[in-house]
């Protein structure tokens, strides 16, 4: 199993990604939020042009991913969506290294103001160890049990 010392990072707007780099995200993402999670949902939500875009690669495979959402277009507040690890890459490191890089950027780009998420219910602990605390109650989003959470 590789592990995070592998990870190459790419961040960038929307208009940036190459077709590659936009397929493999596009990939990543209605594998786990579609496909394995057996939600039928709209993935592509016309707020990926108004959101920059984190991905880490192991060996040339994305194997984690975030979009970085500014203030107003989900919530009031910045926030991180999208967050997912490639079924490959699980217990690599890479979810980790993916939200405190994403946590980082969010601390830069918006100068440590507090940053609001909704989180699948399941990874409230794994939220909770970066600093994120519960902030709404459980509420369904495509059948599955999601909470908001914010952090700072």
């Amino acid at each position: 199993m590789s592990n995070t010392t592998n990870l190459t990072w790419i961040f960038k707007t929307f208009d940036e990604l190459t077709s590659k780099e936009l397929y493999s995200i596009l990939w990543l993402r209605n594998e786990v939020f579609v496909v394995e999670q057996n939600c039928v949902f709209q993935d592509a939500d016309y707020k990926d042009p108004k959101c920059d875009h984190l991905a880490g690669y192991i060996d040339g495979k994305i194997a984690a991913y975030s979009r970085i959402v500014p203030p107003g277009v989900s919530y009031e507040q910045p926030s991180i969506g999208r967050i997912v690890t490639n079924p490959a890459f699980r217990g690599s490191g890479a979810g980790k290294a993916l939200l405190i890089k994403s946590i980082a950027i969010c601390d830069e780009m918006f100068k440590g103001k507090p940053i609001r998420i909704g989180a699948q219910l399941y990874l409230k602990k794994f939220y909770e160890s970066f600093g994120f605390c519960q902030s709404s109650e459980m509420y369904l989003e495509d059948g599955i049990e999601h909470i908001e959470m914010i952090r700072g």
